[in-house]
């Protein structure tokens, strides 16, 4: 029997429940199948606000209702129309009044009087009803499916910033991405490498370090500049003040490689800022000029937006809600004077978003020319920073005082609240989803295949009103059909695979409907359990095929930690669990020995054989990944510093000063940091992956005719 709806003090009225349906705003949730929580009238009411529409009493709700029942059954088209290829007409034109004609005009220019037959793509539909009526709408027409990996594939899973070699400036950059990616597909048979969002950050002191709290998600972050490989590098006039740059580079690379400092963000970009100006002195040639010309042609009034609020920021600080009233509009004459004024530093913005996407791309040339199908799997956060340049340019798409999180869960009963604003799902539709597909579409410029982190976002995002406690959010839909058409039309024009996290807890159709069109899911081993029955660990031919398979993530212990239990003694020094350390300890002790036993009945585990110190645990996580290839999971990621028996995690989510988030470089079992010359040569890695080789190897055999 279901449990009774857990009420709210606070609880919508009818009317705004009617209202709150036909814009999206969910008035209750279900946290479990058998259990649903009303969310508060104040939270739908905030909702509806950020959306345009007045709520605040009894006679608005009517008013608006009204309103928005008119609207609808008048209108003869919604904002945007998804037609699968293949598929029969969608509903929203079988639904027409008899004899409406129809218009198209497509993306490259021509005239159509039909929809069948159209090319993949975005159009413009128009409609005209007999009675005179008529609407106009974006036809969104996409691929029945997204690409699927060519072959079935092992990979890397690395941060980028945690990676440095002995070249690098303090933290690891896209020559060392290429380095690795070249090494990985040559020498051991890896089909890819998974890198953190490469986003532009916030600039700040401190700035945050967090990559999922981005500026821009639209444009990289040159801070990842390997300096020396900029062509005009060579061509610098003043090379004492260049040289003393590179020394002091090499000095604070030494800290974090040999004398235990942090990976410190803020001084490198220093650095490297002061090396860029010296660098973009030198003058183009002119097939770089004409490169670049193209690179700011493609990308438009959002590159000069980009490149605008970079300036600003150096001038009035990087929240651009403090900046003097008229240039908190991207598009007022106080902005455009502004720009004129700056225009030397909006130039030099420009070019360092151009010298980024060259070595994006480079690093793509590098993994394919090494043999890896896929390439390099970049990350899409699933926000921007409320003061980032995202956030000023496009505000007429944020929802204003909105903030994306999740409700009270089993892990956080007091909800999460992660400080980024929300698209509006409405200004998207009006868009013809305008601002997500020319996301996409510079993502996909150089990215094998993307993850999205918290996919489920495609659906439903959990709205948190400023100022109001996560438990006082609610969920807002989103069009997740039209949202995936144009995910499969950018990801089908890249040839690119996409992977979605969908981990935690998901809305009952979602991972279904993912797999329906072909995003990959997301499968840990530690959570991959029989949930629905006895609730042992899943074995391997259970586990679905249509997803990135893994021992651990970032946000999670690296498995050695996992198998030794330190995560609990780490979580206990910093105050974070909420039961006796003696009990979590025996829970990670149990799980930890109930993964070790199924391994051993399904002869992947051999302990037998005496071994030096440490041998015993190399077994035991090449034990792990020997699974994950007994599942039929299409992907099979290693997380990198897996490979040399690192504990500590990257990120310990509910931490900030207690503990060094994205600021720890790849290090040993011992915690001394390894360089990416040493990484390369580890036997312990080489002995990890030599596993996966193997098994890609016979893969290939069987497969031949």
């Amino acid at each position: 029997m279901a449990a009774a709806p857990e009420e709210h003090p606070d609880t919508p009225s009818a009317d705004l429940a009617r209202l709150a349906g036909l814009y999206g705003v969910a008035t209750s949730y279900r946290p479990a199948p058998d259990r649903t929580v009303q969310v508060p009238a104040s939270a739908v009411t905030a909702a509806l606000a950020a959306l345009g529409v007045d709520a605040s009493g009894p006679d608005a709700v009517r008013a608006a209702l009204a309103a928005r029942e008119r609207e609808l059954s008048e209108r003869l088209l919604p904002p945007t129309v998804v037609h699968w290829a293949g598929a029969e007409p969608p509903a929203a034109l079988t639904g027409l009044p008899p004899g409406t004609r129809l218009r198209v005009g497509t993306e490259d220019g021509q005239d159509r009087e039909d929809v069948a037959d159209l090319p993949p793509g975005v159009h413009r539909l128009t409609a005209t009803a007999p009675d005179g009526r008529t609407g106009e709408a974006h036809l969104v027409v996409a691929p029945d499916r997204l690409p699927a990996p060519p072959a079935r594939a092992y990979g890397l899973l690395v941060q980028l910033y945690s990676l440095l070699s002995r070249r690098s400036w303090g933290m690891g950059d896209l020559a060392d991405l290429a380095e690795l990616a070249g090494w990985a597909g040559r020498t051991a048979g890896a089909g890819f490498v998974q890198v953190n969002p490469l986003h532009a950050a916030v600039p700040g002191a401190p700035t945050d370090p967090s990559p999922y709290r981005p500026s821009s998600r639209r444009f990289p972050d040159p801070v990842h500049l390997r300096i020396e490989d900029v062509p005009e590098f060579a061509y610098v006039e003043d090379r004492e003040r260049l040289g003393a740059l590179v020394e002091r580079a090499g000095r604070l690379r030494a800290a974090v490689l040999e004398k235990g400092a942090l990976i410190d963000r803020d001084a490198v970009w220093e650095l490297k800022r002061e090396a860029l100006e010296l660098v973009l002195e030198v003058p183009l040639g002119p097939g770089r000029q004409a490169a670049y010309d193209a690179f700011r042609a493609a990308h438009g009034q959002a590159l000069v937006d980009h490149a605008t609020w970079c300036a600003l920021a150096e001038v009035h600080g990087p929240d651009w809600h403090g900046w003097p009233d008229g240039l908190r509009d991207p598009r007022s004459a106080a902005t455009a004077r502004a720009r004129s004024e700056l225009a030397g530093r909006v130039e030099f913005h420009a070019r360092l978003a151009w010298l980024t996407d060259g070595q994006l791309r480079a690093a793509q040339r590098a993994a394919r020319e090494a043999g890896q199908p896929v390439g390099i799997v970049h990350d899409l956060a699933v926000g921007v920073h409320p003061a980032g340049a995202d956030a000023w340019a496009q505000q007429d798409v944020f929802a204003a005082g909105m903030s994306v999180g999740a409700p009270p869960d089993a892990f956080n009963a007091r909800g999460q609240d992660w400080g980024l604003p929300p698209w509006r799902p409405d200004r998207l539709a009006e868009t013809g989803y305008a601002p997500y597909r020319e996301l996409l579409r510079a993502l996909f410029r150089y990215a094998g295949a993307l993850r999205i982190d918290h996919v489920m976002g495609l659906f439903r995002l959990w709205w948190v009103p400023a100022g109001s406690p996560p438990t006082e959010g609610t969920y807002v839909h989103y069009d997740a059909d039209a949202l995936l058409a144009v995910l499969a039309l950018e990801a089908g024009r890249a040839g690119a695979v996409v992977i979605g996290e969908d981990l935690g807890t998901v809305e009952p159709g979602v991972r279904e409907a993912l797999q329906r069109r072909g995003v990959l899911g997301t499968s840990v081993l530690w959570f991959e359990r029989d949930w629905e029955g006895d609730g042992r660990p899943l074995p391997p031919e259970r586990w679905r095929a249509d997803c990135l398979a893994t021992a651990t993530t970032h946000d999670l212990p690296p498995t050695a930690a996992r198998l030794t239990g330190d995560h609990v003694e780490l979580r206990d020094r910093l105050g974070l669990l909420a039961r006796p350390a003696v009990e979590e300890k025996a829970e990670a002790t149990a799980d930890a020995a109930e993964w070790l036993a199924l391994l051993g009945s399904l002869g992947l585990l051999d302990l037998t054989a005496a071994g030096p110190p440490g041998s015993a645990e190399e077994e035991e996580i090449r034990a792990v990944h020997r699974f994950l290839l007994r599942t039929p999971a299409r992907l099979i990621g290693v997380w990198l510093p897996d490979g040399v028996g690192d504990r500590r995690p990257q990120n310990l989510p509910g931490t900030w000063d207690e503990y060094p988030n994205w600021r720890l470089p790849l290090a040993d079992a011992e915690g001394r940091p390894v360089a990416l010359e040493e990484l390369v040569a580890s036997p312990r890695l080489r002995g990890l992956l030599g596993v996966l080789r193997e098994d890609h190897g016979r893969e290939t055999e069987d497969r031949a005719p």
